[in-house]
């Protein structure tokens, strides 16, 4: 019991990141033992999704009732979109700024690849349609986090125009909210050994291998993500948001660790809820609106990828880079950043968009894509970061600008507890 209470009695982030570190040496002395601890990531990474949905559901209904006035619905949402394009933007212009001074596709042997085909994306039109489902229960079991927000932001709505009939429902919502959030505070402690197997296994399968093969590229993906986040992201918590910067990546460290040993933004989401909410101080009716709709359009680690794979596909190519091809791969690039599903090697899906806007055939994009798909797990594991950190800053910025953010939690001048009997759910003070 002792052993245990030490255990516990260290803060999860430096948990997570003595895991981290542990698997990395564990895949370099012995990697053939990887595959025995695989068991411990994979069950990681399905408990954490297995939460995804319901509390993309329930958390952005609850939300949106702790609004109090439908008004602000508008708001806020415009404000978390508006923030989130700029955040993108930039992200697709860091990617081929990196691209330009790296210049990582230059003499790439892309015909040394196999083709890998990636069938025909979908159009915008399919995109926009698909928002609404046909079916709730089918958008539900898919996991289409899209429709599965429309649904919520419908279900929300629905009860604070239900006015005292919904109060019950709402009541529901809040109390299934907090079950939520308990269930992940435990999976929580779960992801130093999720993380340990997670990266073991991922080193020991390509790690060398992307140095060796695709250094470069790999090089360029670091150097993107780190622009992005100590860079853009810092900036505007400094001068929008206006908070402590080294607070607040210390805070996230957790939600951080594990997008990058899960390579994806959904399943990051459980984890970003909890730390927006117990480290940040991000009020509930933000985080829980702000961090669903991320999870789906806040992908500046994805968009920074895209601008910098099209500009490395077309210097490997020979395609002389005109500023009419830069403006378009910004434009297309920002765009197919926003219609990105949260999975792994997602982006790689949308660079036959990009690359068809400035003529690139399929066939020459399916031999970047055999070129790159090898050794794309790690470099999806380094770009899921900075759209973790994205999320994270938006929603502490939305949350500085809607009165929702504590600033005591962040600071670690209080303690914190959820607070039903509070109309907005905000962390509120523990007393010592």
């Amino acid at each position: 019991m002792k052993l245990l209470r030490g255990w516990f009695a260290i803060p999860l982030w430096q948990r997570v990141l003595g895991a981290l570190a542990l698997g990395l040496l564990f895949a370099a002395l012995w990697p053939q033992a990887t595959p025995a601890v695989q068991f411990m990531g994979d069950l990681f990474v399905r408990a954490i999704r297995m939460l995804v949905v319901p509390i993309v559901l329930v958390t952005i209904a609850a939300g949106i009732t702790t609004l109090g006035d439908p008004k602000r619905i508008g708001g806020l949402g415009a404000r978390t979109i508006g923030l989130f394009a700029f955040t993108t933007a930039i992200a697709v212009s860091v990617g081929m700024l990196v691209a330009t001074l790296v210049r990582p596709g230059e003499g790439a042997p892309l015909g040394t690849a196999t083709a890998r085909a990636l069938g025909t994306p979908p159009t915008p039109y399919e995109q926009l349609v698909g928002i609404i489902p046909t079916n709730i229960f089918d958008a539900l079991v898919k996991g289409d986090m899209l429709a599965i927000i429309f649904v919520a932001i419908l279900l929300g709505v629905g009860t604070l125009l239900a006015g005292e009939a919904g109060r019950p429902f709402a009541g529901l919502l809040q109390s299934a909210t907090s079950v939520l959030l308990k269930i992940v505070g435990i999976v929580m402690e779960a992801t130093p050994f999720g993380v340990f197997a997670l990266i073991a296994n991922a080193v020991a399968a390509n790690g060398a291998a992307v140095f060796v093969n695709v250094g470069w590229l790999a090089l360029a993906v670091v150097l993107g993500s780190a622009l992005q986040i100590l860079l853009v992201h810092s900036l505007i918590l400094k001068f929008v948001a206006r908070v402590p910067v080294t607070r607040f990546f210390r805070g996230i460290v957790d939600a951080l660790a594990v997008a990058f040993s899960t390579a994806s933004s959904s399943a990051t989401l459980p984890v970003a809820m909890r730390v927006a909410e117990k480290n940040l101080g991000v009020g509930r009716a933000v985080y829980s609106t702000v961090l669903p709709l991320g999870a789906s359009i806040g992908k500046d680690g994805t968009a920074m990828y895209v601008g910098l794979l099209s500009l490395f596909s077309l210097q490997a190519l020979g395609v002389p880079l005109t500023p009419t091809v830069y403006a378009l791969v910004l434009l297309t690039g920002a765009l197919a950043a926003f219609g990105t599903a949260p999975v792994p090697s997602a982006s790689l899906f949308m660079l036959a968009a990009v690359l068809s806007s400035v003529g690139v055939a399929p066939e020459q994009t399916a031999l970047v894509v055999g070129f790159v798909l090898p050794f794309d797990r790690l470099l999806d594991m380094t770009r899921t970061v900075p759209s973790a950190s994205a999320n994270l800053t938006v929603a502490t910025t939305v949350a500085r600008w809607e009165g929702e953010f504590d600033e005591a939690v962040l600071s670690g001048r209080s303690g914190y507890s959820p607070a039903p009997e509070s109309p907005d759910h905000r962390a509120v003070p523990q007393a010592e």
